[in-house]
């Protein structure tokens, strides 16, 4: 009773102590003002200069993925495209500090745009190992599932984030929906880092038989270091930036980190800008060529071929199993109430 009641009052102290301040030139109020968003004044200029180190490389993607003729490059252009959306806004935002309308989707563009960057390093070592290497396997799993299992491990960190990051970006840091967000947020975060250090074994494990193929003279393909070492140095960037999220809202959301906006352009814009800008500069089209680079499609008709087939073995083997039941009715008879085979013997 006494805890509630101290809880009550701590409550009603600091809604006594919410001022309201007059606004700046850009609408911002001090962090104590009720209407506060930011807990910095944000700076227009840096935020202009990332839209266009956002903007330039998504641009140079575009043309990339069209040039290489790399279907699967649309992944890291919705990473550009997020992260020039996001900035795009926080240009805008800064200059209107009170408009929640503005910060919610910026906040959550950014929040969520390197997930995207992670799938399509997943994606590429998955095309590396079907590409480079003669059995086309990592850890026993073939190129394609392995692929495919860590781009659906990368949807569950980012439904998780995604969750966390709308209940963050509610503009009332002290709200304990708010509080709950940053835990599911933190959460989200956590799990995609260590997804991240299991596929790093991974390409350790690639990278390693790479070099056994290499002193054997067995490799037929030798552009593979280029990119390999791009996707190390992408995943350490993302690793950066998981550990600056994870310390920035480890003590609250008024700790030292996230009231200086210096942390967040130095550990969150630079290194995704640097992860983006390295794969225009590496861009798999030029290590991965030919149709052979490319896990292998099958045609509408195929694929019918394929459920038809799976239909009729299916049925078949309903079948066998029901005459397996009609012989063993045919071989065993009923005497005196008891089950008798045709030597007489229960």
């Amino acid at each position: 009773m006494s805890s509630t009641t101290t809880s009550a009052a701590s409550a009603t102290s600091a809604a006594s102590a919410c001022i309201t301040a007059t606004p700046g030139k850009n609408g911002y109020v001090p962090i104590d003002d009720c209407r506060a968003i930011w807990p910095y004044s944000p700076s227009f200029a840096a935020a202009i200069l990332f839209v266009v180190l956002f903007g330039m490389s998504n641009i140079i993607h575009i043309f990339q993925a069209f040039t290489y003729r790399k279907k699967f490059c649309w992944v890291i252009i919705m990473a550009a495209t997020w992260e020039t959306t996001g900035f795009v806004l926080r240009s805008i935002a800064s200059r209107h500090q009170l408009n929640l309308q503005i910060y919610l989707p910026e906040e959550l563009f950014i929040l969520l745009s390197p997930i995207w960057i992670n799938a399509f390093d997943y994606m590429i070592l998955g095309r590396m190992v079907h590409y480079f290497l003669p059995e086309q396997k990592v850890f026993g799993i073939s190129a394609i599932k392995f692929a495919k299992y860590f781009v659906w491990l990368d949807i569950v960190a980012f439904l998780i984030q995604a969750t966390g990051g709308s209940m963050i970006s509610g503009g009332n840091s002290s709200s304990a929906q708010s509080e709950a967000g940053l835990h599911i947020y933190m959460g989200g975060i956590g799990l995609q880092q260590f997804f991240i250090l299991i596929f790093t074994s991974a390409a350790v494990a690639f990278h390693r038989r790479m070099l056994v193929l290499e002193k054997q003279g067995a490799l037929e393909k030798w552009n593979w270091r280029p990119l390999l070492y791009t996707l190390y140095a992408s995943l350490t960037l993302i690793s950066i930036r998981i550990i600056y999220r994870l310390v920035q809202y480890s003590s609250g959301f008024l700790s030292t980190i996230p009231v200086h906006e210096a942390y967040f352009y130095c550990f969150e814009a630079l290194p995704m800008a640097l992860a983006l800008l390295l794969m225009n500069i590496t861009h798999p089209g030029r290590s991965l060529v030919g149709p052979e680079s490319e896990f292998p499609t099958k045609t509408r008709e195929e694929k019918k071929e394929e459920k038809r087939q799976k239909k009729g073995a299916k049925k078949a083997k309903k079948e066998q199993k029901k005459w397996g039941k009609t012989e063993e009715s045919a071989v065993w008879g009923l005497k005196d109430g008891r089950r008798y085979g045709e030597d007489g013997v229960a």
